[in-house]
């Protein structure tokens, strides 16, 4: 079922109107082929998640009893939650490595604005997928319990399912310096998740390691995002959440002020509980011209080595 699923979003990717730029831009594709990886319910990370994010993060069981779905026997067993990647066309990423000042590129902040209404059609289409074949099928993001939550002393941002920590159980790939996910199409993508009751095939989590994928991490060769953050919110401690939140409202601004905000779309987000609307660009400095833009760095120091 993986493979039709696979040929099935392949499909999309390649014809929807919504995976495009705007004339204006090029008219060209947003995203490339997709990936995807799948982990059963019953796997213990989930659990593990409750610890090292917030006891208010939710598990695919919790999700599914809230949505009212059957309570089936053995019901993590019969769960399965499956992970998407939406790589980023290799235009969008090229143009991420010239030099704009301290700004992204308007392509880029422009593909990250449509990239939401795409992925939303995608998750439409793989719930009328799934339902078509009599199985049911929901989105932890949209489940009632999501929540991104601010803590303001000290910060901390968290939300109550992560599609990065989904991802990683997937197999899909581990986390880095900058704190994006690394995957086998480099960590320039956007993620999404399902969790459902098909029976889908479970791809093994091949690295254990949640940072195997970065080469600060595996051997103290990199760092170089590090340089690529204007405002320093990353170091070789970590990845400095509330500096990086303060730098893309600036880019928010700066692409509000030109002609790209007449063509962005808007976002509803639940923030602690309150529905809020913006128009989101992102910033993503910090994945460009880096090893891991497009492709799992560690794959080529293994040839080397």
């Amino acid at each position: 079922m993986n493979e039709k699923i696979k040929l099935f979003l392949e499909e999309i990717f390649s014809n929807h109107k919504l995976n495009r730029l705007p004339e204006s831009y090029g008219d060209n594709r947003i995203f490339s082929s997709p990936l995807i990886g799948v982990a059963s319910g019953e796997d213990d990370i989930f659990l593990k998640f409750k610890e090292i994010i917030s006891p208010e993060y939710l598990n695919p069981v919790e999700i599914w009893k809230q949505n009212g779905f059957p309570e089936y026997k053995n019901l993590p067993l019969r769960l399965r939650i499956m992970s998407l990647v939406f790589p980023y066309v290799s235009k969008i990423r090229e143009e991420g490595k010239k030099n704009f000042g301290d700004m992204p590129p308007e392509i880029y902040c422009l593909s990250r604005n449509f990239a939401d209404s795409f992925m939303e059609e995608v998750y439409k289409r793989l719930v009328s997928y799934f339902q078509e074949n009599n199985f049911k099928v929901v989105s932890g993001i949209k489940s009632e319990g999501f929540r991104i939550i601010t803590e303001k002393t000290p910060f901390h941002i968290y939300s109550t399912w992560s599609e990065r920590h989904t991802a990683f159980a997937c197999g899909l790939g581990t986390f880095s310096l900058h704190e994006g996910l690394i995957t086998e199409a480099g960590c320039n993508i956007r993620l999404a998740s399902i969790i459902t009751d098909a029976p889908l095939e479970i791809t093994p989590r091949v690295d254990k390691d949640p940072y195997g994928n970065c080469l600060h991490y595996t051997d103290k060769a990199c760092g170089k995002c590090i340089n690529k953050c204007p405002t320093g919110a990353i170091t070789e401690k970590g990845h400095d959440k509330e500096k990086c939140l303060l730098y893309r409202q600036q880019v928010r601004e700066e692409m509000h002020k030109r002609s790209l905000k007449l063509i962005l779309k808007p976002k509803i987000k639940i923030i602690n509980g309150e529905k809020r609307i913006s128009y989101p660009v992102g910033c993503a400095l910090c994945q460009f011209g880096v090893p891991c833009t497009d492709k799992n760095p560690t794959y080529l120091k293994q040839e080397k080595g």
